[in-house]
């Protein structure tokens, strides 16, 4: 059995020394996006509104947004407010350019002034599961690489650690860093155990189709038009031809429609209305179902003729998708369950966790075994590696916190647009911990520091220049009050996380000789 547990701990490392930073990465960025909605409303003051009590009305917003439709629009859709999201959201596209967006205030209708910001939902959600490479889904695949790698780290962890409840009850901050970052380590392990192995195992599922396209290639013709057959008959998709000749009168109500819905779904409300060729005779309006109130991320579409509201076609997934729809919801929690969701943050930091503490510890243990500490041109590139991939990437995302507070409204620079611009404040930031991260060992604390230095910073800038903390005025400030909340409590753990980082690795990094590992005690 020791033969065994050797095995799978060379496993356990390799894997870990892969994937430890890219996994770090899609970790941190998937548990900021349980939260995404209200980061949104903190990088957009404008939509930090109550919403309208009772039952909405879509007529009236449909009338709202008539004027903001381009003339060749090939669709535009209405996404009704939520307590997350109390604005009504306009998009529209046009043939071969990217889509033109509009926030409605819930009360008036009227547009709010343009966020200028991707926000958290259009950057960091995004992140999580494509790291923004779209070029041959490449940013996918690395992510399913990874989460490959946590399955196997995963079960090779069980392997390995043999008295996993002891460890469990194990923490000895006062010990050496390789040792008591080896607890955290099994600690935060054991504790999200079951929730990793699913949050991992879902999001597989997820993309199946792009990762196993055999499971449904066998069924279907070869190459896209089959591709264009499994999508239409496994997600829904309805068409109608165009008649050719412009659309005569007022779209048919939308509300009306609504109720239609409301019948067929058994209560179910829609949760967008999309209007299909809305300048031709055959203009036809997609509703979907709202799943909020449920863990499945339904696919229920209704489609109803634009001029007369007569339901053309109905779609719900068959039992297969249903089953991969209902892992989704398991995966992205988009449904209102507050004291789940703070869970799902909760376990979501322990992951992030015991992947920092798996480097660190893997780190320092080199450091201490070595005379000389971490030598040669290798080992300095993974250890330059491991803090950029970890305390430097917190740096990055406080930065791009940190520039959505002060660029001014309407920036711009080199073509770029100021929702651009904090992106290349982030990737900048990043490549500048990075560089920094070449100091060695000693980077890890005074990065840390620099974490805390700036989730105060946000704190202050955010109190500076909104009316966040005005007297008087809490609508809608709660969820930005909770980012802000978060933020100091992030700079009080990086505090004393730099203060450890600092004294162990200084510590630890002091010529001695080889250590087995009863000697970190």
């Amino acid at each position: 059995m020791a033969g065994v547990r050797q095995r799978y701990t060379v496993v356990h490392r390799w894997a870990g020394i892969l994937f430890g930073a890219l996994l770090f990465a899609i970790f941190w960025m998937g548990t900021l996006s349980v939260f995404d909605r209200e980061l949104d409303r903190w990088m957009m003051p404008a939509t930090r509104l109550a919403g309208v009590p009772g039952p909405v009305r879509m007529d009236p917003v449909v009338d709202a947004v008539a004027s903001l439709v381009p003339a060749d629009a090939r669709q535009w859709r209405i996404d009704l407010p939520t307590p997350r999201t109390p604005a009504w959201r306009f998009t529209a596209q046009r043939p071969g350019e990217a889509p033109v967006l509009h926030l409605l205030d819930p009360a008036t209708l009227e547009p709010l002034p343009d966020p200028g910001t991707f926000g958290a939902s259009g950057f960091f959600f995004p992140f999580h599961y494509g790291l923004h490479l779209s070029w041959k889904e490449i940013g996918k695949w690395l992510v399913g690489a990874a989460s490959m790698a946590m399955l196997v780290l995963l079960i090779a962890g069980i392997v390995i650690h043999r008295k996993v409840f002891r460890e469990f009850f194990t923490f000895r901050p006062d010990k050496r860093l390789p040792r008591s970052t080896l607890d955290l380590h099994n600690v935060t392990g054991v504790l999200g155990l079951p929730f990793h192995f699913v949050i991992v195992l879902s999001g597989l599922v997820i993309f199946f189709n792009l990762y196993f396209p055999f499971a449904y290639q066998s069924a279907y013709q070869e190459g896209a038009k089959g591709k264009a057959q499994f999508q239409a008959q496994s997600y829904g998709r309805y068409t109608r031809p165009l008649a050719g000749l412009a659309a005569q009168g007022p779209l048919a109500s939308v509300d009306a429609m609504a109720a239609q819905a409301g019948s067929v779904w058994g209560g179910g409300v829609p949760y967008f209305v999309r209007v299909w060729n809305p300048g031709d005779a055959n203009r036809y309006v997609e509703l979907r179902r709202a799943y909020f109130g449920e863990v499945t991320m339904n696919i229920d579409q209704l489609y109803f003729d634009g001029a007369t509201g007569t339901l053309l076609a109905r779609f719900s997934a068959g039992p297969v998708m249903s089953v991969q729809r209902f892992l989704s919801g398991v995966h992205f929690i988009q449904f209102d369950h507050w004291p789940l969701r703070w869970l799902y943050f909760f376990l979501g930091l322990t992951g992030c966790v015991m992947i920092a503490t798996g480097m660190v510890f893997w780190l320092a243990s080199r450091s201490v075994g070595q005379k000389a500490g971490l030598e040669g041109i290798g080992p300095r590139v993974a250890l330059a590696t491991s803090i950029a991939g970890v305390t430097g990437l917190l740096i990055a995302t406080l930065a791009y916190l940190a520039a959505n507070r002060l660029l001014p409204a309407g920036a711009s620079a080199f073509g770029w647009t100021r929702a651009e611009l904090e992106v290349w404040a982030f990737f900048i930031v990043w490549l500048m911990a990075l560089v920094h991260a070449l100091r060695g060992g000693r980077a890890w604390g005074e990065q840390a520091g620099m974490i805390a230095a700036l989730a105060v910073l946000c704190v202050v800038l955010n109190a500076a220049t909104t009316d966040a903390y005005r007297l008087g005025d809490a609508v809608g400030s709660v969820a930005v009050w909770g980012v802000d909340g978060a933020l100091l409590v992030t700079a009080a753990i990086a505090a004393w996380a730099g203060r450890r980082l600092r004294r162990g690795w200084r510590d630890g990094s002091r010529p001695a000789a080889p250590a087995a590992r009863g000697d970190w005690a």
